[in-house]
């Protein structure tokens, strides 16, 4: 079974490098920056000029791109070689009534479609252990599920098309409101001279404790916001956040908040800083 991998940034690198070392048959990869494209030839890859010329030549495509708009390009482009027996794995954080728009499109030419998001981030995609959220039905899911799994160590399917998309989005807006909570507090725990390591081993005797700010401590103390997950992804996942919720009538005023943080980290162009980074907008409200 040859698989093509479509989009090599800096979680599909890691993503699709796990696949070329554990996959008995070919693959093939597009990216539009060609130093990306070399890293994976370096590992064995078959490189090919575009996105359909990876369709060409594969039983499966996956695909990892930034935005709703991308996965809408890359599919155009593939459908005129897309037919039965290929499977579509597009595992893009984007709207899921973009994905499932894309989705139908896709099974009019007797292609099967699956929405795969990932969490976790840059670490866990180097050694393969992302979790993943499955949209699509159960047959796809299955047939799919051993190359998914070269990627990541939990992958659960959550339904038909669009919701592995949905339950991405609510992931990382539990995420989002999570980290501004520890933002808040550890920077009114900072004004009365408690420093971040303090305050994180303290909460970790507590039920406050959190993976966020377990993993994230180090960074905020040492101001290193190299980008792990950066403010532009994560703002765009709370953003549609807000889309869905105002799709289902549902207002979610703590997420509204986050936005307000997002937008002002926006303005102050921290977009490829780590999302950890946040966490200097709310201590500039400090008087």
């Amino acid at each position: 079974m040859k698989i093509g991998f479509i989009g090599l940034g800096i979680m599909g690198e890691s993503m699709c490098a796990n696949i070329i070392q554990k996959h008995d048959d070919k693959v093939y990869v597009f990216d539009f920056v060609e130093a990306q494209i070399k890293k994976m030839e370096a590992l064995g890859a078959v490189a090919c000029k575009s996105s359909l010329e990876v369709a060409q030549n594969v039983d499966v495509i996956i695909s990892m791109v930034p935005k709703s708009e991308n996965s809408q390009s890359v599919y155009q482009e593939v459908m005129p070689a897309l037919k039965k027996g290929m499977t579509c794995i597009d595992m893009s954080t984007i709207d899921p009534s973009v994905s499932v728009a894309i989705s139908e499109e896709v099974k009019k030419t007797g292609a099967e479609f699956i929405d795969a998001p990932v969490v976790k981030s840059k670490p866990a995609a180097i050694a393969g252990k992302l979790g993943i959220y499955v949209g699509g039905s159960e047959e796809a899911y299955q047939a799919m599920l051993p190359i998914l799994s070269y990627m990541g160590e939990n992958v659960i399917r959550m339904g038909d098309n669009g919701k592995g998309l949905v339950m991405k989005i609510c992931h990382n807006a539990l995420v989002s409101q999570i980290q501004n909570g520890v933002n808040e507090t550890s920077t009114l725990a900072a004004k009365c001279g408690i420093d971040i390591m303090t305050f994180a081993q303290a909460i970790s005797y507590g039920g406050g404790q959190n993976f966020y700010l377990d993993s994230k401590k180090q960074s905020i103390q040492e101001e290193n916001w190299a980008p792990a997950f950066s403010i532009l992804n994560m703002n765009k996942d709370v953003k549609i956040c807000l889309k869905l919720a105002e799709e289902q009538h549902f207002p979610m005023p703590g997420e509204e908040n986050v936005s307000r943080v997002y937008d002002e980290a926006v303005k102050e162009g921290l977009t490829k800083e780590d999302f950890c980074a946040t966490v200097k907008v709310v201590r500039s409200r400090t008087k």
